[in-house]
């Protein structure tokens, strides 16, 4: 009897000290979960849920921990088995999840969930209806994804970023804030010099903190009359490259509704009213919801440029290159989902190439120091109609329409030959001339300045206006 009782005893204390360890074990990992040290409290969970899997509290902190921890794969499977118990956590993680993920609809549907669940709580849902927000305009720049070929891809250090980029002579000159400025000044941008080389674009902090895009140009030997391009913007304008239209600016932005850090916006120049039009964002693959900027195109080169810090360590980025498509045509006919998510999301850059394509050449080109010397002028222009017709003569352009009104695009741009040749001389005379002479001739030159982005407008115009017709013509036949 003394030996069944000495027994029992044991076999009671054993219990107790391991319910003890056990609880002492969740304890401390719920601690190390409430201060945000999921990487410790990781393994407690995974061995917690493990031994009892359909509990729903060990399912929802351990998929908490995966996903802080950048385990995606764990992290859905067991938040989706705290979901189904309706643990309040597990919408909000899932619809993060989704996001990161590309999976726009899910993500949707789980802020929809939280939210749903906070108002029942009377819980203040405010935040919460801005993310769903952010999910819905995801999910529609999504379905609007380009149909860009993405060709390479180079992983640098976010300092020296524009080294990546190698731009033609008739490209301009990419260079960072501080090796144009020479300043010990902590400026996140960029400088673009354009081919001329008499104007600099540039972001710095404005008087009300935020990063604003600015211009100088050069009338001696050195650069003043500073003129900020997009004035009075609340929120952070950075990393601006113009055209040689010298009217298209590409720029990055946290404003304009981005859908997250900066994103890449276009607009043009307005000589009527001397100001940006209205920028309009690109679309995805381009942005996404980290941050995306430096859009460059080199019109010779016929490729482009833009880098983001997209699923990289802190102190990287990575440059893409790609092929500009002046169309910008979105995907279509593709109807699985995953493809569309991979395409936008950009998860290899393969599944951007067409069927047999060789981007080998193109490739070497980009890093090819092409000086303008070597660009052979063998036609009489380009101009392009959509992704698959470019013209390089009148001849070739069947609408009579289309035909004179590129005619009046042809001596428009004589015109504007013809009046940078004497901007030039202008700004010749006035780097020799005495203090006399350049008072006279600083308001000249800014009125032939006005006058050829006047004639730099007009030309756009009547090119837009001769390739629609020319489309209208085309569909005809």
């Amino acid at each position: 009897m003394k030996q069944k009782f000495t027994k029992l005893f044991y076999i009671i204390l054993f219990l107790s000290i391991s319910l003890y360890g056990y609880t002492q074990s969740l304890d401390q990992a719920k601690i190390l979960y409430n201060e945000g040290k999921y990487e410790e409290a990781k393994p407690v969970f995974e061995k917690l849920v493990k031994q009892s899997p359909n509990n729903s509290s060990y399912n929802q902190w351990y998929g908490v921990c995966c996903y802080e921890t950048g385990d995606y794969e764990n992290a859905e499977k067991y938040l989706l088995v705290a979901n189904k118990r309706k643990v309040m956590e597990s919408y909000r993680y899932l619809a993060m999840l989704y996001a990161d993920r590309y999976r726009f609809h899910e993500a949707v549907e789980m802020w929809d969930g939280y939210i749903a669940m906070q108002k029942k709580k009377k819980d203040d849902a405010s935040e919460s209806e801005k993310n769903l927000e952010q999910a819905r305009n995801l999910l529609r720049m999504q379905d609007k994804t380009e149909n860009v070929q993405v060709i390479d891809s180079v992983v640098i250090n976010k300092n020296a970023f524009p080294e990546a980029y190698s731009l033609s002579e008739e490209g301009g000159t990419l260079l960072s804030y501080y090796d144009f400025f020479k300043t010990e000044k902590n400026v996140l941008s960029t400088v673009y010099i354009n081919q001329k080389g008499d104007r600099v674009y540039y972001a710095r902090p404005s008087e009300n903190g935020s990063y604003t895009l600015y211009s100088q140009s050069r009338l001696l030997d050195a650069w003043g009359d500073e003129k900020a391009l997009i004035p009075d913007n609340t929120k952070d304008d950075n990393y601006p490259y113009i055209l040689s239209d010298g009217v298209t600016m590409y720029f990055a932005s946290k404003g304009y509704e981005s859908i997250g850090g900066y994103d890449i916006f276009v607009t043009r120049y307005n000589t009527n009213t001397n100001s940006y039009l209205a920028p309009e964002q690109m679309g995805m693959p381009f942005n996404s919801p980290a941050n995306d900027y430096m859009m460059v195109i080199d019109e010779t080169k016929g490729l482009g440029w833009f880098a983001t810090d997209r699923n990289q360590p802190e102190d990287n980025v990575c440059v893409y290159l790609f092929i500009p498509d002046p169309s910008r045509k979105r995907i279509e006919g593709i109807e699985n989902h995953e493809e569309i998510r991979r395409r936008s999301a950009l998860i290899s850059i393969k599944d951007t190439w067409k069927n047999g394509a060789d981007y080998a050449e193109l490739i070497k080109l980009a890093h090819t120091d092409l000086k303008q010397k070597d660009v052979k002028k063998e036609r009489d222009f380009e101009f392009v109609i959509n992704d698959k017709i470019t013209y390089y003569t009148l001849n070739d352009i069947k609408s009579h329409e289309a035909r004179d009104l590129y005619s009046d695009v042809l001596n428009l741009n004589k015109q504007i030959g013809s009046l940078n040749n004497r901007l030039n001389d202008l700004r010749n005379s006035y780097a020799n001339g005495n203090s006399s002479v350049r008072g006279q001739l600083k308001p000249t030159i800014l009125q032939a300045e006005n006058q050829l982005y006047t004639l730099m407008e007009k030309a756009m115009v009547q090119e837009k206006k001769a390739r629609n017709a020319e489309i209208r013509q085309i569909k005809i036949k």
